[in-house]
């Protein structure tokens, strides 16, 4: 494995057992994290983004949720045969995440301080309650929360949005990881402490020197923080390719799709927007070629026998359709 990846996933099965039956939600996905470096998983809701993300952490809901094949390699090591207790010491410190609703991931019923005191108790356990009190503290003060003295001592309700989902971050950091996973960390934020986090998140990156997978749906988010990105739909991958590589020269018909729908300020007056026609198929009736085909404007007979494979389509520019 290249010194450079320091996360690699090899055909990534993720299914859960429903009472219609067992279903695979991301199928055969695979990818590649570098030190250092951000990579973006974007594409409709219901796509896999965050259940690859839950599944890397190894945190599906069980006994219902399952890795039914594939490989995630953490440092050249295969996280999805460790034990449980070997995987609870690399998630947050290893690998951390950031979760979509911080409301939801703090305990309502603890205050600010032992929560983020826990993660330096589990991880650094050689250190005393003055250490870790203090260390709190200073980690609060480095995501830019303010009187964080004072915010050790209040609950989470007590504070902001924007503070809470600071909070996170600050526990993200704390077990000082190689990998961050954030899972569209600022969807229900503002814009104004939206662009906050989103420097917060390259400043921390800059000091540490970790890799981001930043999830989302915003292609323009996207574009301002990603080194990589990697498309989804319904549960596979579309296309992969550097950032600026793929919004210049967008290859699946989808990815072209979603960049068609983006506003943008040289587009004529009160026209209305591109968007992407019909529905993404039901996890319950995929269709047994390529997913987008009951959407795609150029489907052709070959597209309903079998589902497409990446292809190279450049450097590191990889995209799964027949066009190529």
């Amino acid at each position: 494995m290249n010194k450079q990846v320091i996360l690699k996933i090899k055909n990534l099965v993720t299914a859960f057992d429903t009472e219609e039956g067992r279903i695979r939600a991301v199928e055969n996905v695979s990818f590649e994290v570098k030190k250092g470096q951000t990579l973006g998983i974007v594409g409709e809701s219901g796509c896999g983004k965050s259940v690859t993300a839950l599944s890397i952490m190894r945190l599906l809901p069980k006994p219902i949720g399952m890795i039914e094949g594939g490989k995630i390699l953490f440092h050249d090591k295969d996280i999805v045969t460790l034990p449980a207790e070997k995987m609870h010491e690399i998630r947050g410190y290893g690998i951390s995440m950031i979760f979509q609703e911080p409301m939801t991931a703090l305990n309502p019923v603890h205050k600010i301080g032992k929560q983020i005191g826990e993660v330096f108790q589990l991880h650094f356990p050689d250190m005393n309650d003055k250490e870790i009190r203090k260390k709190s503290v200073e980690m609060l003060q480095k995501v830019g929360i303010p009187e964080p003295i004072q915010r050790m001592e209040e609950y989470p309700h007590k504070i902001s949005g924007g503070m809470r989902q600071r909070v996170m971050i600050a526990m993200a950091f704390a077990g000082e990881p190689d990998i961050l996973i954030a899972d569209e960390p600022t969807t229900a934020l503002d814009v104004t402490i939206q662009a906050q986090i989103l420097k917060l998140m390259e400043a921390l990156q800059r000091e540490t020197g970790m890799a981001i997978i930043f999830i989302t749906h915003a292609l323009g988010v996207i574009a301002e923080i990603c080194d990589d990105v990697m498309v989804m739909y319904a549960g596979t991958v579309a296309e992969k390719a550097p950032v600026e590589e793929l919004f210049k020269n967008p290859k699946h018909p989808y990815s072209i799709g979603l960049l068609s729908s983006i506003p943008r300020l040289e587009n004529e007056r009160k026209v209305r927007l591109k968007t992407i026609k019909g529905m993404v198929p039901s996890l319950y009736e995929l269709p047994k070629g390529c997913r987008f085909q009951n959407r795609c404007p150029k489907a052709m007979p070959c597209c309903e026998i079998e589902p497409p494979v990446l292809k190279s389509v450049g450097e590191d520019h990889f995209v799964s359709c027949f066009l190529y």
